[in-house]
């Protein structure tokens, strides 16, 4: 499950990286990608520790 949740959360910041550089997602968004990210790493950190 953590191997997954890093997987998408890889995904989603390759996509929200690829958005900034060729503009193909453009507002709001682009800043839920990063949101979710973020998100999903954080749950990865919380229950890797545990």
């Amino acid at each position: 499950m953590l191997r997954l949740l890093w997987l998408i959360a890889l995904i989603v910041l390759v996509l929200w990286l690829l958005s900034l550089i060729f503009n193909f997602i453009t507002g709001p968004s682009l800043h839920v990608l990063l949101v979710i990210a973020i998100v999903l790493l954080v749950i990865w950190f919380l229950k890797g520790r545990r």
